[in-house]
């Protein structure tokens, strides 16, 4: 296995892959016809730049095909209970002329949203399709808890890997091993805490940083007086004890859901060929004017797209939530 890597996300893809919403009680605060909306504007802003397989129920297929362009975009029916590809889906290792697909065990964010079978088994699916080699994993892992610079280093939160609702029989070392085993990573950055209003996930990685080249990252802080803040600069220091360039991002903006305060972090963005899909708040175009130039010049040779990502974090994610990078051969 050492010579299979995971790839930094900014590394060629072959395709992106996205998986059609299923799961109608997921959508708390919004529905799933508003769900699949914003996941038809992702899947056409990602289809300008390169392929993207849409994995769909098939008795959703109907809908889905009426909704998503025909061009650069092929409909692969097979049973999926909720629309989390990030999460459920096939995390792709290359190097030495080969490329095959992890398939780490997937619990359904221990156990949270019941019934999980078929998004347990969609990774395998996926690959078969692709005729790409399957690699399993007994390790319970969600693609969002990891972030890798494709170099050998991985972060993730201590609040995700080390809860007992996924690997309660490891410690620390042990899942660094099988992570090391299969992704073909030596160093770890583990942060403590992701967001506060992250309950679905646990801390996802993915909500608080992204790696930006090698040596350095975008970290989501927040601004003074909100509880993300401790957390976050906690996080900083925690990168850079581990030699990581860190640049902080305080916009944090929210939406109201019944009285309920909801983020909609810009980090949660996707890096597809030539473009960075950035979920905007929908609310505040002045913060999400300002992100979008932020990561526009963070990541210069990307078109920086916002799309309104109030209804996935309404779902409990965002835009890398419901993507996952095929690394081109």
């Amino acid at each position: 296995m050492a010579e299979l890597k995971m790839p930094a996300e900014w590394a060629p893809h072959e395709m992106t892959l996205v998986a059609w919403p299923q799961r109608s009680e997921a959508w708390r605060g919004t529905t799933i016809d508003e769900a699949r909306d914003t996941h038809t504007e992702v899947v056409a802003a990602i289809a300008e730049f390169e392929p993207v397989l849409l994995v769909v129920h098939p008795e959703s297929a109907a809908d889905a095909r009426r909704r998503v362009p025909a061009e650069n975009v092929e409909i692969f029916e097979a049973p999926i209970d909720d629309s989390w590809l990030r999460d459920s889906g096939p995390i792709i290792v290359t190097g030495s002329g080969r490329r095959a697909g992890v398939d780490f065990t997937f619990n359904s964010w221990g156990e949270s949203f019941l019934p999980y079978e078929n998004d347990a088994a969609i990774a395998a699916r996926i690959l078969d399709h692709l005729g790409i080699e399957r690699i399993g994993s007994s390790l319970v892992l969600e693609g969002g808890s990891i972030a890798v610079n494709g170099k050998g280093t991985l972060i993730t939160t201590e609040q995700c890997l080390l809860n007992p609702n996924r690997n309660p029989l490891l410690d620390k070392s042990e899942i660094e091993a099988e992570l090391a085993s299969k992704l073909d990573v030596g160093s770890f950055v583990w942060l403590g805490q992701g967001l506060v209003e992250d309950e679905d996930t646990d801390g996802h990685v993915d909500n608080i940083c992204a790696f930006i080249e090698e040596g350095k990252v975008l970290l989501q802080s927040a601004p003074d007086g909100d509880p993300n803040l401790s957390a976050a600069r906690e996080n900083a220091g925690r990168l850079a004890e581990a030699g990581i360039e860190v640049v902080e991002l305080d916009l944090l903006p929210r939406i109201d859901n019944d009285g309920e305060s909801v983020v909609v972090p810009y980090t949660n963005f996707y890096i597809a060929n030539g473009a960075l899909i950035v979920p905007v708040s929908g609310t505040d175009p002045d913060m999400d004017a300002q992100a979008l130039e932020l990561l526009g010049r963070l990541y210069p040779d990307r078109e920086a797209i916002g799309i309104d990502g109030r209804t996935l974090a309404l779902g409990g994610g965002g835009i890398h939530c419901i993507t996952q990078q095929i690394p081109a051969a």
